[in-house]
């Protein structure tokens, strides 16, 4: 047999890892290509959704012509990916109508207080859109003596690590919640860990801030203390379009009812939106235009990927949790977060769960259900599943969080991250290079905090 349609023994069909080479290059050019000169940088983003349609393709294509009942797997994914892109792109509609304009400046403990909002809002509106929600406010509220270290925070607070506790926080839970993760699962298991980082994070931000404001020349601590901050909210009956949403996830599956139900509630948002607000916010469909196309590629190329690993996810040796949330983090911080959860959680099922109850899931999948969602993720979950001595849903904890919170470590690690940096320097604010928000904030401050957390709490 050609070896790229290899055959394992007994007969039974095996993916080559030839295969997986679509989707590493797909991660390679989205990691890469935004940091490359103009010319470069400006080619890519005029073909960007050509290469990532065309190399989706190539992989679907091959399931649907090659793979045994590759056409069932095509189909799931492409529903998968229409639920998820449903639900990032209505959070980012709805929360582009709401508009936040604050009088006065904030002292240290009111921009603590600040940081510590938008990390829950990130739970509700996910972290996407409570970036674009609240990144202007915050720039504002900080104009005298905003610094590279007030985005930097913001970034790691608000964009990733404060969105670790529901589906809607961070896109990687979201596809959790599509393969079988309960919604308020990780809310109840993931607490402790998500309030000791974000604790140490927002007093490390503290004390930065503290010395910032102490040592800013007098007539700027006057100006920062004159006036008490005063919030003034537009569109604020788009929180019953982020309530129809986040009501929707909950809904049935079937004909779609969950993913037009989001769509629907976007559509009203934006119509019933005055234009003044959203051009208050500078809101336009580029970002998610980027998302939709890249995650569509994504995807399609990562079939290959996760079948490899259930085939082969025992030959890694990963036996305990802190050696999954290190990897899978390590892998979120240069590539997005998204895919490298799936691809984890598929390690997670093939090389833990036992083989009795994988036989069992690839029945089901055989017979044209989900044996991921109904049997798998559920033994990994349950309070009695162990892995040796390990509770099982330490390891979906692990992948969770490591997807998440070194989502922050760099500018690529998750979407809002770069975005945030875009309206920071076009609101005239020195934002650091690359290696500079790596080697001056990420490693220093941000990986021990991190590396910490593992060590308590998996």
């Amino acid at each position: 047999m050609h070896p790229l349609i290899a055959s394992a023994a007994g007969g039974a069909f095996s993916i080559s890892p030839v295969w997986i080479i679509p989707f590493a290059l797909l991660l390679a050019l989205i990691a890469t290509m935004p940091l490359t000169p103009h010319g470069l940088k400006h080619l890519w983003e005029k073909y960007y959704p050509v290469v990532s349609i065309i190399l989706g393709s190539i992989v679907a294509g091959y399931y649907l012509f090659q793979v045994p009942h590759g056409g069932h797997e095509v189909a799931k994914t492409m529903e998968e990916y229409f639920a998820f892109i449903a639900l990032i792109g209505s959070l980012f509609v709805v929360a582009g109508g709401i508009h936040i304009s604050i009088r006065g400046e904030a002292r240290p403990m009111g921009n603590v207080i600040f940081l510590l909002v938008g990390a829950l809002l990130a739970n509700v509106i996910g972290t996407t859109g409570a970036s674009m929600v609240l990144i202007r406010p915050w720039i504002r509220m900080n104009k005298y003596r905003v610094t590279s270290f007030h985005i930097v925070f913001f970034i790691f607070i608000v964009s990733n690590v404060g969105g670790a506790l529901t589906p809607i926080g961070d896109p990687p839970l979201f596809l959790g919640y599509l393969h079988g993760v309960p919604f308020f699962w990780l809310l109840e298991k993931a607490m402790l860990p998500w309030l000791f980082t974000l604790g140490l994070l927002l007093g490390v931000f503290f004390l930065f801030d503290r010395h910032n404001f102490l040592r800013a020349p007098k007539r700027i601590r006057e100006k920062e203390t004159a006036h008490e901050p005063v919030a003034v909210v537009q569109g604020l009956h788009n929180l019953l379009f982020l309530l129809v949403i986040v009501g929707g996830v909950f809904l049935p599956e079937k004909y779609f009812i969950r993913p037009l139900v989001m769509i629907a509630a976007a559509v009203a948002s934006y119509f019933s939106t005055k234009q003044g607000v959203r051009e208050a916010n500078e809101f336009t469909f580029g970002p998610i235009k980027e998302v939709g196309f890249l995650f569509i590629g994504i995807f399609a190329t990562m079939m290959p990927a996760l079948d490899y690993l259930k085939e082969h996810g025992r030959e890694l040796g990963f036996s305990r949790p802190i050696e999954y949330y290190v990897a899978s983090g390590s892998l979120s911080a240069v590539l997005d977060n998204a895919p490298t959860y799936l691809n984890f959680l598929t390690l997670a099922e093939a090389s833990l769960v036992p083989q009795s109850v994988q036989a069992e899931a690839s029945a089901l999948d055989a017979a044209g259900g989900s044996g991921e969602r109904a049997v798998l993720v559920p033994w990994l979950i349950h309070s009695d599943s162990k892995v040796g001595a390990t509770e099982a849903f330490k390891f979906i904890i692990a992948v969770s969080l490591g997807a998440v919170f070194f989502g922050a470590m760099t500018y690529i690690g998750n979407g809002p991250n770069f975005m945030v940096k875009s309206i920071a320097e076009s609101s005239k604010v020195k934002t650091p290079s690359f290696f500079g928000y790596v080697f001056k904030y990420s490693l220093p401050f941000l990986l021990p905090i991190l590396l910490l957390c593992g060590w308590l709490f998996l």
